[in-house]
């Protein structure tokens, strides 16, 4: 039995759902429009303003597919209403990052600056205050789309647990090592 595919999703007011015969659903809203194509044998129904998902037998493929399909469509209701943040955090000395529109400028260390353009899609504001860590705030309605972009930028000099030094998101836990001991 899949706990998440079995939940309901309740749509809220100004979102509208579209579900063609192929399974592609598109999600309509304030924040503006996803789609999804969703495997064709997972049943969608609309009903009293909520969405159900079933599936057509207890394969391990349709109870996969069933829990996925719930959860995208959830995160595309979720992204056009209210939409999605990361957070991520540039912690080492003379780390630096500023942005020109889309287009963010990290220096992390390396010899050369770090140029990366962000998909106009998401929405990239930088934050650099006295006293605290860089940060890049990346905002969007696509929850795939963010994730990845924001993974991308992280990989670009990832956090090392000696120093702690590195690109981490803001809400990240680093585990930290005990440098070299005397041998003594």
């Amino acid at each position: 039995m899949s706990r998440v595919g079995n939940l309901p999703i309740s749509l809220p007011s100004g979102v509208d759902i579209n579900v063609a015969k192929s399974n592609l659903v598109t999600v309509k809203g304030p924040n503006g429009s996803l789609a999804e194509q969703i495997d064709p044998d997972i049943k969608i129904k609309m009903e009293d303003g909520q969405m159900t998902f079933s599936r057509p037998s207890d394969q391990n493929r349709h109870k996969a597919l069933h829990g996925l399909s719930r959860a995208l469509i959830q995160n595309m209701v979720i992204g056009v209403t209210d939409g999605f943040t990361k957070t991520l955090e540039l912690v080492g000395v003379g780390y630096r990052v500023t942005n020109t529109g889309n287009l963010l400028e990290i220096i992390v260390g390396y010899s050369h600056p770090i140029y990366f353009y962000v998909p106009d899609e998401i929405k990239v504001e930088t934050k650099t205050e006295k006293g605290s860590n860089p940060m890049i705030i990346l905002s969007a309605s696509d929850k795939q789309l963010l994730g990845q972009v924001a993974a991308k930028i992280r990989a670009y000099r990832k956090p090392e647990p000696y120093k702690g030094k590195g690109i981490k998101y803001s809400n990240e836990i680093i585990r930290r090592k005990a440098g070299k001991t005397s041998g003594k």
